[in-house]
């Protein structure tokens, strides 16, 4: 059956229709910026939602992303302040802030900021030695964000941070550190050893000096005891010879007391000549050995004078 020429025509209307539609309705996505050109001028930004475009002069020129992107920095060769060069690569993470900027400040932003990023990390690894390349980390990953977000800036890109992922020194670098943080351990492990060894020298020797003055603080004391129970006993001795002295005096003021104390006399006198002659055979005899009498008198004199004084 033969197509009418309205049936044509309607059809061309029909699919012209549809053409402009494609052309003018457009939908954004959430997190998604379309930035439309006018006649090839900069015309505005579409956000989020259902939007129509004015057929035949609008255009969506570019496409982009709000949401937070992750760079992979390719692996480089840094060399560090100590001329040891180390392969480093890392992780940057940027977003768009402004679409105009990133699509007319500059021709690929994700490129730039790539390269940007390499040069910035090569000149801060070239600052420090290799020994503090893995404690600086933190260091070198914020002077990276520093300097990267203050030059993506004009391009409407922000930096939010930069992670170094791995540091590779060359083999004999490796080596050679291992054999250093193996004697550094060994070198920890001998102070170690020495201070523990030391300390118990100082415990042993406190120990020996506190027992040297407790045994001499108890000789102290031992001492301080005798010396004051050798005075007790001296005072008592005296106390008692005194008190016999005493004694005597009186007895011999009493009445007979005197003619008592003579015949006392005479009696130790012989007692004791008799005792001195039986246990030497040798001895030196007084001229007169009958004078008895003198020497009791001598000895009654002396008597007299002591109870007299």
């Amino acid at each position: 059956m033969p197509i009418s020429p309205a049936t044509i025509v309607l059809i061309v209307l029909a699919a012209v229709v549809v053409f402009v539609l494609f052309r003018t309705a457009r939908v954004v996505p959430q997190q998604a910026v379309f930035v439309v050109e006018r006649l090839g001028r900069y015309h505005g930004t579409l956000n989020a939602g259902f939007h129509f475009l004015v057929p035949f002069v609008d255009r969506v020129a570019y496409r982009h992303s709000l949401k937070e992107r992750a760079v992979d920095i390719a692996q480089q060769v840094c060399i560090t302040r100590d001329n040891v060069q180390i392969s480093v690569d890392g992780v940057l993470y940027l977003q768009v802030i402004d679409p105009e900027r990133a699509s007319y400040g500059i021709n690929d932003y994700v490129f730039a900021i790539s390269q940007l990023a390499q040069t910035t990390l090569r000149s801060e690894v070239g600052k420090i030695d290799l020994d503090r390349t893995f404690e600086e980390r933190a260091t070198i990953n914020m002077s990276v964000v520093r300097e990267v977000d203050k030059a993506s800036d004009p391009w409407g890109v922000k930096v939010l941070r930069y992670e170094i992922r791995d540091i590779a020194p060359p083999r004999d670098v490796l080596s050679a550190m291992e054999k250093q943080m193996r004697a550094e351990r060994e070198k920890r492990a001998v102070i170690l050893a020495s201070e523990a060894d030391r300390e118990a020298q100082i415990n042993r020797a406190e120990g020996e000096k506190q027992r040297v003055i407790r045994e001499s603080e108890a000789q102290r004391e031992k001492q301080i005891n005798e010396a004051q129970g050798e005075a007790e006993a001296i005072r008592a001795v005296a106390t008692a010879t005194a008190e016999g002295v005493r004694q005597v005096a009186e007895a011999i003021s009493a009445p007979g007391g005197f003619e008592s104390a003579q015949l006392r006399v005479a009696e130790q006198y012989v007692t004791e000549f008799g005792r001195l002659a039986s246990e030497s055979n040798s001895m030196i005899l007084p001229a007169n050995l009958t004078d008895v009498a003198g020497a009791v008198a001598t000895a009654m004199n002396v008597i007299r004078k002591g109870s007299d004084a």
